[in-house]
């Protein structure tokens, strides 16, 4: 049955229409990666306004092929002016920069992206494998399980997002929630926080909120920096050399797209996170650790395959448990319930094949990519030279057309505007956007599944704390709570009073 699933998927994918939409989508996402500022959240974001329309399997490969390139290019304008193009490439800089200094800005490029394709390819096995297992785990899920999974996936994306304050993230997921509750309840229909407006009657949607949370506060933060950066020229690719620095650390290649797999998988962490750990653990494990941050090639294949592999391993607890595991991955998380797919525990009983679809997807994607990213590397360096200021208004106009294209209605752009005003708000405060679209995104199944379960058990919580799952998220869960507000850190200081007596 998978094999006729991925044959499917496989006569999808290669038809010319969604060829060129693949094409298009990943060097659109290619580009939005080099230019600093313009994330692959917000790229997601963009275009699942635009491909609202779209035929539902057209609009999968768009998505998928757009994160791929966005992730993935962000590698090139950190080895041509020591600049992550999105964070999941800050690794990368480390060493990319110094071997560009040396001259061999095309050869570190090349060997960047093939790492990237590798890790991506490698993330595909694991998709394809793992999802079927989380899922059958989950449907062993009831509503009390389904209402802590949520506070637990909505608590942890704010504790990992917030920089090191995860009372803000959490407060953002909160008021994510609390926005989610605005129109028709899932229980009873009752009619709530509407104020007579019958546009909110639907609920807020969500593509008008994710467009407004992370497009506005891109656009102003470019106008406000305008510095300047040396780019350094792009040399030649040196690709049988670069091939023979991909084999030579072929093991460490596929060591690196294995953390990034198990990171991803980590509800919360991100690419960022995966990029980091594969570079640490291959300087851990080098013979000359010296060399790492001055060139070495291996740095950048660490980086790159660990990034890329969170791609894969960030979409298993999206596809099984409906819990994100990065900002990106809240994005497409909305765009799949936008497109009709509904991810979590009943995915393989309801549309068995959109696994199979996606791991297809995801090799076509990182194909493309690999191809693209270096055919436009050597517009790069023209890129990267474009003023922010002129491309800026064309990414607002875009933000208005997609935030309309949903319902033809001009109401959804006035949405927009409010939630880029909140946007603006919360990230001059150092609120993050991404646990405030998780509670909008996991609101519904939050109110739903605590309600549906008070009602069955006549408004008790005692039976919440008979199940081992249950126990197993409330021990998670405060256990979080506590280590993120310091009480442990409060503990030990009050017992070394206690020991000196």
């Amino acid at each position: 049955m998978a094999l006729e699933y991925l044959a499917q998927a496989f006569l999808i994918v290669t038809t010319p229409l969604n060829i060129m939409v693949l094409l298009l989508s990943t060097g659109a996402g290619l580009i939005m990666g080099v230019l600093p500022g313009l994330s692959a959240t917000m790229a997601i974001a963009l275009l699942t306004g635009l491909t609202f329309n779209f035929p539902h399997q057209t609009a999968l490969i768009s998505l998928i092929g757009v994160y791929v390139g966005a992730i993935s290019g962000g590698c090139q304008s950190a080895i041509l002016i020591n600049i992550p193009g999105t964070p999941a490439s800050a690794a990368t800089a480390l060493d990319g920069f110094p071997m560009a200094n040396q001259g061999k800005a095309g050869l570190g490029i090349f060997i960047a992206e093939t790492a990237s394709c590798l890790g991506t390819l490698v993330s595909v096995i694991f998709v394809l494998t793992l999802t079927p297992l989380l899922t059958a785990l989950a449907l062993k899920f009831t509503s009390w399980e389904f209402f802590l999974l949520s506070i637990f996936g909505i608590l942890i994306c704010g504790a990992l997002t917030a920089r090191g304050n995860a009372l803000k993230g959490w407060i953002a997921g909160v008021l994510g929630l609390l926005v989610s509750q605005i129109g028709l309840d899932t229980v009873d229909t009752i009619p709530r926080f509407t104020y007579g407006n019958v546009n909110l009657m639907a609920t807020v949607q969500l593509i008008p909120v994710m467009i407004g949370l992370f497009g506005f506060p891109e656009i102003v933060r470019a106008f406000k920096d305008s510095a300047d950066d040396n780019i350094l020229p792009l040399s030649k690719f040196e690709i049988f050399k670069g091939f023979g620095l991909m084999i030579k650390n072929a093991v460490a290649a596929v060591r690196s797209a294995l953390i990034g797999v198990m990171v991803g998988i980590i509800p919360g962490v991100g690419e960022d996170v995966g990029g980091w750990l594969s570079y640490w653990v291959s300087k851990s494990r080098s013979k000359d650790p010296e060399s790492f941050g001055k060139g070495n090639p291996l740095g950048i294949i660490s980086a790159e395959a660990g990034n890329n592999a969170c791609i894969g391993g960030g979409l298993i607890p999206i596809m099984s448990l409906a819990v994100p595991g990065s900002a990106p991955g809240a994005v497409l998380l909305a765009a799949f319930l936008m497109h009709g797919y509904r991810p979590g525990p009943l995915l393989m009983t309801e549309t068995p094949e959109f696994i199979y679809n996606i791991g297809m997807y995801l090799i076509f994607a990182s194909f493309a990519m690999w191809i693209l990213a270096l055919f436009i590397a050597k517009g790069t360096v023209r890129i990267l030279r474009i003023n922010k200021k002129i491309i800026m208004p064309i990414i607002f106009t875009l933000c208005v057309i997609g935030a309309y294209l949903i319902n033809y209605n001009m109401f959804d752009v006035k949405i927009m505007f409010v939630f880029g005003i909140l946007g603006l708000a919360l990230s001059s405060a150092n609120f993050p956007a991404a646990p405030f679209l998780l509670g909008v995104v996991l609101g519904p199944m939050t109110d739903s599944n605590l309600r549906r379960a008070l009602r069955i058990h006549d408004g008790s919580f005692a039976t919440m704390f008979e199940r081992p799952i249950c126990i197993f998220f409330l021990t998670v869960i405060v256990f979080m709570i506590l280590s993120q507000t310091g009480f442990f850190k409060l503990f030990k200081k009050s017992k070394k009073p206690l020991e000196g007596n």
